[in-house]
């Protein structure tokens, strides 16, 4: 592995952008491994970085998009990969970027090393997408991994992990040590693999369950009783295999995705 400011190639990682590369080439080939990149296929990349996955993936065949925000990076990535034509390169925010228009009617798969300080948000706006992913490759913080996989009654168990797998399986695939990155984070990461469900909700029906768990963990420490129960009656909730003594973390994503079925739209007060 590579080491300091010859790792970084002379580039100094910008806290404000959560950086921290890929830099050990063990890891890097596991995660290539894992994604296993084909001739044919478009690949979105979300934080190419100093392009560590980036030319792995392009020596696979598929064609990649590559998005950075850091534009002190944009020249390397350029020199190193512009001259390759399945290689494009989208300098913005990957929050501001629609995989819906880059899928232009077709289908994508996402990979990336997402930035610590957005992994939430970042994991999220792959969800909204998933109806036109065939999968994500994410490394995060095993923090934020975990929350995706818990089951419910876990202390991990929250609105995350019911937004993810009413979307998808999640699979945690590999754990990565800190000393993988330069600069070296205080935290463990695992890379998490997200394969759509083929009955995917609707982006309604996800947005309307979203609604729904955010009243329900807003009142986390207390039973339902006093967050669902002042927006559905106790017949509704029973029938949808919700007690109003359960607590939030209690309940499985098939009973609130059950609940909100009983009307894409919000219940009143949500």
């Amino acid at each position: 592995m590579r080491t300091g400011d010859d790792a970084l190639e002379g580039h100094r990682a910008r806290k404000q952008f959560g950086q921290n590369f890929l830099v050990d080439p063990q890891v890097v080939r596991e995660i290539l491994a894992i994604t296993d990149p084909r001739p044919g296929q478009r690949i979105v990349e979300i934080g190419a970085g100093l392009g560590a996955l980036t030319a792995g993936l392009l020596a696979g065949g598929a064609a990649v998009t590559a998005i950075e925000i850091d534009r002190d990076l944009l020249p390397r990535l350029e020199t190193r990969f512009g001259a390759e034509p399945r290689f494009t390169l989208v300098a913005r925010d990957a929050l501001r970027v629609s995989l819906h228009e880059l899928a232009a009617g077709g289908r994508l798969r996402a990979v990336g090393n997402l930035p610590y300080n957005l992994s939430s948000p970042l994991v999220l706006h792959l969800l909204d997408a998933m109806d036109v992913l065939d999968d994500a490759t994410v490394m995060l913080q095993h923090e934020v991994a975990a929350r995706l996989a818990a089951a419910p009654g876990c202390a991990d168990y929250g609105r995350l992990s019911i937004a993810a797998q009413v979307c998808c399986r999640v699979d945690l695939v590999l754990a990565v040590p800190p000393e993988s990155f330069e600069p070296v984070p205080k935290v463990e990461s695992s890379v998490v693999r997200l394969t759509p469900h083929p009955d995917l909700p609707s982006l309604a029906l996800r947005r309307a369950l979203g609604r729904i768990t955010q009243q329900a963990f807003s009142l986390r420490r207390k039973v339902v009783r006093h967050s669902l129960g002042r927006l559905f009656a106790e017949e509704q909730l029973a029938a949808c295999g919700i007690h109003l003594r359960q607590r939030p973390e209690e309940i499985a994503v098939a009973h609130y995705l059950a609940l909100a079925r009983l009307g894409e739209e919000p219940p009143t007060g949500v």
